[in-house]
């Protein structure tokens, strides 16, 4: 069992020993700190959203979280089965104190987890974060009295109002998308998905959708998590050569992947890539907005290369999305993200968001008049190959980051998040994953053979580490 406190959350497997697991325990305990953070850092406001995706603990989990919202006297607005996306919107939308999103994201069923937003609808800080944890840690809670416990609300309606929101957004065009005729094929892994996609593509004016696991059952026919490995049936049904894109998003939709009119994976870190790519071509001279982006640490540097075509900056920040958020803000950034498929567009809103990446691909698309795989031929071509080892409760991870920096020491080194070594037109980042008992160790180079040798040197080396210090 596990149980994870980080800047994304509180995450965990269900089930086991309160503190080992994320157990009713362990979802009260935790739900009651934030909403004491939340009535000291906005007594005006008394109100919550929450929302999760289909997993099969989320309603179990969504009661928990509402009857102890309500136990502090906060009303809790909750929409059901929705996105991440959806939830951040609403935050402000509904003038809540902050919001709480039931998903573990791209984690498989075991895991569930609680995101936690702040009155912006976006995720709350490190420092944020800490706080909520002391709360948690002393216990020190003060719930309501029997006449002010807080109200309770169910509203279905915002998954219409996001997509309404994206419909109106000047880049994504409706009619063009429309008049091409896209057949599509829609992989939403059993989660809410299942029911967004779909709607916004309706919407969109596409009229034929085939959909593969769209029952959000919370039952996942696969691994969440969009990479080409996980993705065999939507692969397989793209190379019948009957649709012109394959769209799969992750249980919460803030995750997109593509697959092209020939089976073959645009490519997760190319999702932000292309979209970027419309945007900044269609960003006007004297917009609001510079025509920097902003990526994380472990993205491609495809996306350097297509912002300096329009001649703006690229900046990589902290892995994590508040830790891209704030550097978008910092270089008003016209559009930015992660390259797991997070696309983060700030004329909607500033949190990833599957379903506005879905409507500026289209969009992207049907204006280029190409196929998937010609588009995907227009860009830089580099690989990153994306590796991870599982971490024990014996293991000193800051002690073998050191010792690996100290290895590499006459490399450019960038140590904001983990450790980044630079190589001649090469890079491999390491570091320990906010989300999972595990060191991430992601490189990138133009090969693959390039990227999974450099890869498997450093875990040659961090396991040498690690069996020294055994």
């Amino acid at each position: 069992m596990a149980l994870i406190k980080s800047i994304s959350g509180i995450r965990g497997t269900i089930g086991g020993q309160s503190g080992e697991g994320l157990t009713p325990l362990d979802v009260v305990k935790f739900t009651a700190a934030f909403g004491q953070w939340l009535r000291q850092r906005n007594p005006d406001r008394q109100t919550v959203v929450i929302g999760r995706d289909g997993r099969l603990s989320g309603e179990m989990i969504s009661k928990l979280v509402a009857a102890t919202l309500q136990g502090l006297g906060l009303n809790v607005v909750d929409l059901g089965l929705s996105t991440t996306p959806t939830v951040e919107l609403a935050v402000p939308g509904e003038g809540a104190s902050g919001g709480i999103i039931l998903t573990a994201s791209h984690n498989p069923i075991q895991w569930n987890a609680l995101k936690l937003l702040n009155e912006a609808g976006e995720f709350i800080s490190a420092q944020d974060g800490a706080e909520v944890l002391a709360i948690a840690e002393a216990e020190s809670f003060d719930f309501a009295e029997v006449r002010k416990l807080g109200q309770y609300r169910a509203d279905s309606t915002w998954l219409q109002k996001h997509i309404d929101q994206i419909l109106a957004l000047p880049l994504v065009d409706k009619d063009a998308i429309a008049a091409r005729n896209f057949r599509i094929v829609v992989d939403a892994v059993n989660s809410t998905g299942g029911l967004a996609v779909p709607m916004l593509l309706e919407a969109l004016g596409v009229e034929q959708v085939t959909k593969l696991h769209c029952e959000p059952t919370g039952n996942f026919a696969h691994n969440p998590e969009p990479l080409p490995e996980n993705l065999r049936d939507i692969i397989k049904e793209m190379q019948k050569g009957k649709a012109d894109l394959g769209i799969v998003v992750d249980p919460d939709v803030d995750r997109l992947a593509l697959i092209c009119e020939d089976g073959s994976p645009f490519g997760e870190e190319y999702t932000l890539v292309a979209v970027a790519d419309y945007v900044l071509k269609n960003n006007p001279a004297g917009s609001p907005r510079s025509s920097n982006t902003v990526s994380n640490m472990s993205s491609t540097i495809a996306l350097r290369d297509v912002t300096q075509k329009y001649s703006g900056q690229h900046f990589a920040s902290a892995v994590g999305e508040v830790n891209v958020v704030d550097m978008m803000k910092e270089k008003d950034a016209v559009i930015g993200g992660e390259g797991n498929g997070g696309i983060i567009y700030p004329d909607l809103h500033y949190g990833r968001d599957a379903l506005v990446g879905i409507a500026l691909f289209l969009t992207h698309l049907a204006k280029s008049g190409k196929l998937a795989s010609i588009l995907r031929r227009t860009y830089p071509n580099y690989y990153i190959s994306k590796n991870k080892i599982e971490l024990t409760p014996d293991i000193n991870v800051d002690a073998v980051l050191d010792r690996i920096q100290a290895k590499y020491a006459r490399n450019p080194i960038n140590t904001i998040d983990g450790v980044k070594i630079e190589f001649n037109k090469e890079w491999v980042h390491l570091r320990k994953s906010n989300t999972e008992p595990i060191i991430r160790i992601y490189s990138e180079s133009d090969t693959l053979a390039t990227a999974d040798y450099l890869a498997g040197k450093i875990i040659s080396d961090i396991r040498e580490v690690i069996a020294e210090k055994r």
